[in-house]
């Protein structure tokens, strides 16, 4: 097995995972640590080491509240640890590989994780690539900035350094992926065909790389779970980027919290005393009203030039075929409900891509489920946001819940259609014995396919057809 290797920066040593024939890589480092001078800059090369590193365990997570504290569903569903490692050195990726060599070119996803750009992190147990690993596939998560620190600008950094004024969270996600291009065959993987994916905000991150032009040639295809989601009018409900100056306003009213005047002087703080200021900066609101107080990707016109959503739909981005969809039952207060009856914010937006793409004339495909599965426990979850992340890594046997025979298969089948997307493009083929999957056809006018994840596994629909309200939004 291929348990030992070089990179760019130094050797680095993998373990076995629980399945032996696939190694796990934890915590390798990508950029230099974002802490003095480096705190509220862009990502800087790493230094060399000499020796072999051991790389067994994950790094810590990036400065955020402590997780595991609270009593809502996320502290019980995978948030279960309040004494994991946290530090503002957190700039490190993780690599799953089943190569036994180097030079075997095997596909490669790369997974950036979700929490509102405030909170998260690639060691969540839902995120162990070795399922998807075993079906030939090289996995790798990206751990970034958060929060204050990935997201925050002030006029005195746009000043320090204006060709990276902001948005240092998804530039530490892009200097994964350049590292990925540059490190990843060593791990038997092909940088020719490496797929991005994410979920909530990882999946919004997903929108954030495929519109900045800079990225061309990083990856071939792309995966947003949960992450597209407008209103009927094509506003979206979370707002636009703020502008730089926008921003800005906001760090400087969170330098007075801080009790300081200048960057130097932010700089010198304690990572916990800014997190803590932090939370007290945007108190405990997590509505959508209270999550525009939180530092978020700004429109700095670097590297975000406006909102994702349209450049992609324009078709000035990186074009690559899309793998989208969205839970049943998440974001339910964002529904529309007029003529048009309830109706998903995250489902109309992911269609009207489809339909708005291909009227553009970008002819690549954009494929749209729905998780509508029955998720067992004493609190009747329904299929509450980011549930799915159990089934397309197939990680169902770490959670508490009493899944059964049924949920295990559709994890299969979720992780093959997955998996299959990530090494072509086509989510399509056969089953662990052999069989062919249900068929899921690319989401377009004439042919609108539903590909829907439920009670009796995997089921395409072709739903829109017979719904009239939602073809007159999509055609006019």
């Amino acid at each position: 097995m291929l348990r030992v290797v070089e990179t760019e920066y130094g050797t680095v040593k993998g373990i076995e995972a629980a399945d032996p024939r696939i190694t796990a890589f934890k915590g390798i480092p990508f950029a230099a640590p974002p802490v003095g001078k480096n705190r509220w800059r862009a990502p800087q090369p790493a230094s060399k080491w000499e020796g072999v590193r051991e790389c067994y365990r994950f790094a810590p997570i990036s400065v955020q509240d402590t997780p595991g504290l609270g009593t809502d569903i996320y502290c019980r569903e995978w948030h279960v640890d309040p004494d994991i490692e946290m530090s503002e050195d957190c700039l490190y990726l993780n690599v799953w590989t089943p190569a036994k060599k180097a030079d075997e070119k095997l596909p490669v996803v790369v997974w950036f994780f979700g929490g509102a750009l405030q909170w998260g992190y690639p060691s969540e147990m839902e995120f162990d690539g070795e399922r998807v690993a075993r079906r030939g596939i090289v996995v790798v998560s990206v751990n970034y900035r958060v929060a204050a620190m990935g997201f925050m600008t002030h006029p005195q950094i746009i000043q320090e350094q204006p060709d990276f004024p902001a948005n240092f969270g998804n530039l530490d996600q892009q200097y994964g992926l350049q590292w990925v291009s540059r490190n990843i065959a060593a791990f038997g993987g092909d940088p020719s065909n490496v797929t991005i994916a994410g979920q909530s905000a990882g999946g919004g991150s997903v929108l954030s790389q495929i519109a900045y032009a800079g990225n061309k040639g990083l990856f071939s295809k792309a995966i947003v779970q949960s992450g597209i989601i407008r209103f009927i009018n094509g506003i979206s409900p979370l707002g636009h980027p703020d502008t730089l100056e926008e921003a800005a306003g906001k760090g400087e009213e969170f330098f007075k919290i801080l009790g300081v005047s200048t960057l130097e002087e932010a700089r010198e703080l304690d990572a916990m005393y800014i997190r803590d200021k932090y939370a007290e900066y945007c108190g405990n609101d997590f509505s959508p009203a209270g999550m525009i107080k939180r530092f978020m990707t700004v429109k700095d016109d670097r590297f975000c030039f406006g909102d994702p959503y349209d450049a992609i739909v324009a078709g000035k981005c990186n074009n690559v075929p899309i793998m989208a969809g969205n839970t049943t039952d998440e974001f339910r207060f964002f529904e529309t409900s007029d003529k048009y009856g309830d109706l998903s914010p995250l489902e109309w937006a992911i269609k009207k891509m489809a339909v708005d793409r291909k009227n553009n004339g970008i002819d690549l495909p954009l494929y749209y489920y729905r998780f509508d599965a029955d998720i067992p426990g004493w609190d009747d979850p329904g299929t509450f946001h980011s549930v799915e992340l159990w089934f397309f890594f197939e990680t169902l046997a770490k959670c508490w819940r009493p899944f059964v025979g049924r949920h295990y298969d559709l994890a299969r089948q979720m992780c093959n259609y997955w998996s299959n997307f990530v090494k072509t493009g086509d989510p399509n083929g056969n089953d662990a014995d052999g069989t062919p999957m249900p068929v899921w056809s690319p989401y377009k006018k004439g042919s609108e396919c539903d590909m829907i994840f439920g009670k009796r596994g995997a089921e395409v629909v072709n739903k829109t057809t017979e719904e009239g309200a939602l073809k007159e939004l999509l055609y006019g």
